[in-house]
């Protein structure tokens, strides 16, 4: 589930929640599921995985990572991401464009107040990406941060909240005979043009 917290009443955010709510009664599993893809400056590359985008607040699309972690040092060398959503229950996907930063100290303390436990200790746990040389290394740690919590634990400077502010997104809505509708909106400005493009 994503949480809506004032939610932009501009076209685009308009036909996301309505795609979204239709999304949900069709009892889309994953519906949180986003697939932001960064660039790598010293590697030449783009990469792609997935995160759980945890809220909308008003433009500002916000998850959750660690600080240390490759996408992060990505996003730190350029700002600038791509982001995909498919809704297989609908048959519906959206693509954004948008720049992405930390969000602050402050609301990244109150979402991890709100985890649970056993999220928290992987939070606090995890090295990121780092390699292992058994997955039973991992288990340890985290069993060991799980039970050294107290109510007072906080949350760690390396780990906390990514946002993303689009200029671009195109809704994607699959048809029969491929007549598929593709809409568009591109921020210029502060308007949000709007055209279709061809299947």
């Amino acid at each position: 589930m994503i949480k809506f917290i004032n939610p932009s009443s501009e076209k685009p955010y308009i036909r996301f929640q309505s795609l979204y709510q239709e999304a949900l009664e069709n009892d889309q599993r994953g519906i949180e599921a986003i697939s932001v893809s960064s660039y790598s400056q010293e590697m030449s590359e783009v990469e792609a995985r997935y995160v759980n985008l945890k809220y909308i607040v008003d433009n500002e699309w916000i998850f959750f990572s660690n600080y240390n972690s490759p996408k992060a040092q990505q996003f730190e060398s350029h700002s600038q991401v791509s982001v995909l959503i498919f809704w297989s229950s609908i048959n519906t996907q959206i693509r954004m464009k948008g720049f992405i930063s930390k969000t602050s100290m402050d609301f990244s303390d109150e979402h991890f107040k709100g985890r649970t436990k056993e999220k928290n200790a992987l939070a606090i746990s995890s090295n990121q990406s780092q390699v292992i040389d058994s997955f039973d290394e991992v288990a340890e740690n985290f069993h060991q941060t799980l039970r050294a919590m107290t109510s007072d634990t906080v949350r760690p400077d390396f780990w906390g909240g990514f946002s993303f502010f689009p200029y671009y997104f195109e809704f994607w809505q699959g048809h029969e005979n491929r007549l598929n509708k593709r809409r568009v909106f591109e921020q210029q400005e502060d308007d949000w043009i709007e055209r279709l493009l061809q299947p």
